[in-house]
């Protein structure tokens, strides 16, 4: 089995192509690499004898060389934070890009197309219990476009084998985003707004990638849409309780109001955006204080037969002690 995976200097992407690796996959891994954490992922991947194409999904003589002789595609490339750039930007990349590899796909009879999208495909109908016939309504650049691209790849599903994969908030080894709550939570200085009791769903990395892989083996996926999602839903102080047990921390986080954070949030924006940089806090950071909501998992238990397997307090642990063999923590 010849496997090309996109977005391969990702968190996600480089930890799938490690594992196609290990499972005897040949695999071909396309990325950016942009800073030094990108390129530390490349050299990881090189070390594990990956072959690593540096390029992009909008370079269409590129994409038909390197996805030659490719039985399957997982499609992770995506624009997704970048700052201080129009949503055109966003569309070249999540939708005319995914255009760009599934017609590359097509002229180099790829078997099976695994494109990868996300649950901000639900965007402010984001609340309470969802599942893949859920309304969608995304709200931000990244959300609309995910969106176009997952319409645009089902468009593909009379001529190539087609599964689109809603992912949830991801986290575990090798992941940067959720550092800041685990550095705050150590240190004592991340600050919960509100009551704490809205409900996230976040699913560990390797549970996901099991998830993918069934995805793509899998002739009943052909077609579908799944949303792959953790096994519990966490409210925000069950979160930072398994965290702060993780990195042994017994300090108390101090607790604010949820309405005045919001209104200087959005000063700061305002402020910072007039200076043209970053605002350390914002109005959508804070989303992760609000919003609650959990993902319905029937229908991929059903028709895959995938269920995640870690629990979040294992799966934090495992983060946690990542993050101090890197000396992050």
């Amino acid at each position: 089995m010849k496997a090309c995976i996109t977005g391969a200097t990702g968190f996600i992407g480089s930890r799938l192509c490690q594992r196609l690796r290990a499972e005897g996959c040949d695999v071909v891994a396309i990325g950016m690499v942009n800073n030094d954490v990108e390129q530390q992922r490349r050299e990881s991947l090189e070390a594990d004898g990956i072959h690593f194409e540096p390029g992009n999904v909008n370079d269409t003589a590129f994409l038909q060389r390197v996805l030659q002789g490719c039985d399957q595609v997982f499609h992770l490339a995506a624009a997704q934070h970048e700052a201080n750039v129009g949503e055109d930007y966003f569309r070249r990349i999540n939708v005319e890009g995914t255009g760009n590899m599934l017609e590359a796909a097509l002229a180099c009879g790829v078997k099976r197309f695994v494109h990868g999208s996300t649950i901000g495909v639900y965007g402010a109908a984001m609340s309470g219990e969802l599942d893949e016939n859920s309304a969608l309504q995304p709200s931000n650049h990244y959300g609309r476009t995910k969106l176009e691209g997952e319409q645009l790849a089902l468009q593909y599903r009379q001529r190539l084998d087609i599964a689109v994969v809603r992912i949830s908030e991801t986290y575990g080894p090798g992941d940067r985003r959720l550092l800041k709550l685990f550095k705050g939570i150590s240190k004592g200085m991340f600050f919960i707004a509100g009551n704490g009791e809205n409900i996230h769903q976040l699913i560990y990395v390797d549970d996901l990638i099991d998830g993918l892989i069934c995805v793509a083996n899998s002739a009943q996926a052909v077609g579908e849409i799944y949303v792959l999602a953790g096994s519990e839903r966490l409210s925000t102080n069950r979160m930072c309780e398994d965290v702060a047990r993780a990195v042994s921390s017994d300090k108390k986080l101090p607790r604010l109001p949820y309405g005045p954070m919001r209104l200087l949030a959005g000063l700061i924006e305002t402020v910072f955006g007039a200076l043209g940089r970053q605002p350390p806090i914002n109005r959508r950071s804070l989303d992760f204080f609000s919003k609650s909501f959990f993902f319905r998992q029937d229908k991929v238990k059903r028709e895959l037969g995938f269920s995640p397997a870690t629990p979040f307090a294992d799966g934090v642990r495992k983060t946690a002690d990542w993050y101090r063999q890197q000396g992050l923590l």
